[in-house]
């Protein structure tokens, strides 16, 4: 088995303020990720993800633990591990606004040291692969949102590191220019080009392009699973009941106390049923019920959540 590219050990990070006092950011954080994987990073706004994604790129020390990239000890030796890893943080800001697209391109790479005979087949690659052929002369400053957004992934891949950090980037953009990034992004993790952590809000790009997420909230991981694993666990204890005719006020009463994740969703002369049975046999209590308000049960199918859902359900604390 190969070693992890990227393994984090009881990372903790406090800010100190003298007006606000301490403030405990990242608690034990730890996890690793190996070569070729996509790994989401999930979490609410405050849980601690942004400072943990900061950590790795060695631009906030932390206050103790480990962090280890490609076997260099990021806070030991910061500028051997850097080497490693590159990021796009906060959107489209790594990009110089003066410069144009290739010019940015060939900036990037000359930062790592690569020369310019080595690298320009890569960067008429990636213009292409981000389709930003019609723009190679255009200034950064001028390009739409999206075309800065894609410049700025595009500027972190041509540092050819092995880790590439990605922080909310698909952020503020329209639907086609997010689709075609998630698929620019898909296309690489498919061919297993890099090793990506991604931090995003947006559940649709995290479903499609990473293969395991890890959920942090409160400055600790609290879930860390393959995304099929989540899927298939949430799957087989979703339902959705049609009836036909409607519950009495009484009846749908007592089917939200004994339910806990219930929703009755009542039209003109049916009713549905969305319920999330946590234990075995539920499903037969369920049954029993529906049959004693006097209504028919038209079909029982089960239910397919998407990772939005698991996501709020994991940090309401009811993944169990």
């Amino acid at each position: 088995m190969s070693e992890p590219i990227l393994q984090v050990r009881e990372l903790r990070k406090i800010y100190h303020s003298r007006k606000r006092g301490d403030t405990l950011a990242v608690d034990g954080v730890g996890f690793a990720v190996e070569p070729g994987e996509v790994v989401g990073l999930l979490g609410p706004n405050g849980a601690g993800k942004t400072t943990t994604i900061k950590c790795l790129c060695t631009l906030i020390r932390p206050t103790s633990g480990e962090i280890t990239i490609n076997g260099a000890d990021a806070i030991r030796r910061p500028k051997a591990a850097v080497e490693y890893v590159s990021a796009v943080l906060e959107g489209n800001r790594n990009i110089y606004w003066r410069l144009n697209v290739r010019e940015n391109l060939e900036f990037f790479a000359g930062l790592q040291g690569i020369p310019m005979r080595r690298i320009q087949g890569y960067i008429n690659e990636l213009i292409e692969l981000f389709h930003l052929e019609s723009k190679v002369k255009t200034p950064a400053r001028m390009l739409s949102r999206g075309m800065q957004q894609k410049l700025a992934v595009a500027c972190a891949l041509v540092k050819r590191t092995p880790l590439l950090l990605l922080d909310e980037p698909t952020l503020g953009l329209d639907v086609e220019i997010s689709h075609e990034l998630r698929g620019i992004l898909k296309g690489m993790a498919a061919r297993g080009e890099r090793t990506i952590l991604l931090s995003s809000h947006d559940m649709n790009v995290v479903q499609d392009v990473c293969g395991r997420v890890i959920v942090i909230n409160d400055g600790r991981v609290i879930t860390d699973d393959r995304v099929a694993n989540l899927l298939e666990l949430f799957r087989a204890r979703a339902y959705t009941v049609e009836l036909s005719g409607l519950l009495s006020p009484q009846d749908a009463e007592r089917l939200q106390e004994q339910f806990e994740l219930i929703q009755i969703s009542p039209d003109t002369s049916r009713t549905k049923v969305e319920v999330e049975l946590l234990r075995n046999g539920q499903l037969y209590e369920l049954i029993e019920l529906l049959h004693r308000s006097g209504v028919r049960i038209e079909s029982i199918g089960r239910r397919d959540p998407n990772l939005e859902e698991i996501f709020l359900k994991i940090i309401a604390g009811k993944e169990s």
